[in-house]
Formats: C-alpha cells, structure tokens, sequence
C-alpha cells in the first residue's frame, strides 16, 4: 500500500470518512492557542479553521461523507466545552457530528486509540502523547482493524447525540 498522509487521505477517499475520538483534551500546536484565548474569555477566532472548513465544503459538494462521534467524559472538560462552543462551524461546513457520553460506551468493544477509517479500506491511527500532542499515526489496510474500526464507530454512532442537541451537564 503505498503511504499517503493524513492530509492526502482526507482529500482523496472515495466516499466516506468517519473519525472517532476518545480523548476529553487535546493540545495540537494550532489549538492551543486558540483555547488559552477562549478560556481567558477573549472571542474564539476560527480562522485557522478555513482549511478544514473549505475540504469538507469540497468533499461534501462531490457526495462524500464527514461523520465525526466524540466520546466524551462528563461533565465536560474545558477543552470539550471549547469545541462544543465551535462545532456548529464544523457541522455548517458538512461534517455530521455526534456526542457519546463516556456511560453509555461501557459495554462497546473501542480500539486503543482515535482513528480514522476511509472506505472501510483504510485506518490511520492516531496516537498521542499524555499531553495531547500527535506522536505517530498509523496507517493499515489490515481488515481485522478495518473490522475493530467500523463495528466501534457503528456501535457508539448507535448511542450518540446529534451536535445540535446535546447539552452539557
């Protein structure tokens, strides 16, 4: 399989591009800023999210699919407050996103780490440090993965809240 970056996988999968994510907090280079900024109580500029915003525009205009479930612990983190303060952004540019409260995932069979799946060909996984930073991604097209991948992500899609009504505690 030859490798291809995150970057170019979001651009070039075929129809649909579902990432689930576990984690309360992450602390990317790009966000970090921006969440000091929201947690000193200044606007949150989403500028630096036009990128983003623009590809799943593009994806969703050539029939693609951006489906994004979130599990989260409650109550929320800071960090999950920001996003959820942001993520009508998201779902306004296509991204179809769902909420999971931590207690309802007790009994799903979850893979070890945040991932995406492309197609149900292609999982990159996405590992983190303890503070939040991407170490490492992983990519495989082994189908025991493609497997573990599809049947958590259905099972917690099954259990979460639409963006628009999920409220936190």
């Amino acid at each position: 399989m030859p490798y291809e970056t995150l970057s170019e996988l979001l651009s070039s999968f075929d129809a649909e591009a579902l990432h689930l994510e576990m984690r309360d907090a992450y602390g990317t280079a790009a966000e970090l800023p921006h969440l000091a900024k929201w947690l000193a109580g200044e606007p949150d500029d989403t500028e630096w999210l036009k990128p983003w915003f623009d590809k799943v525009r593009t994806g969703v205009q050539a029939g693609k699919v951006f489906k994004r479930a979130r599990v989260i612990s409650e109550p929320v983190s800071d960090y999950q407050r920001w996003v959820l303060n942001d993520s009508h952004h998201f779902v306004e540019a296509g991204e179809d996103i769902r909420w999971v409260p931590r207690s309802r995932v007790s009994t799903v069979a979850l893979p070890g780490n945040d991932f995406w799946l492309f197609d149900n060909q292609t999982v990159v996984f996405l590992i983190f440090a303890g503070n939040g930073l991407v170490v490492d991604r992983q990519k495989t097209g082994d189908r025991a993965a493609i497997e573990l991948c599809r049947s958590a992500f259905d099972a917690v899609w099954e259990l979460s809240i639409p963006d628009s009504e999920y409220k936190t505690n």
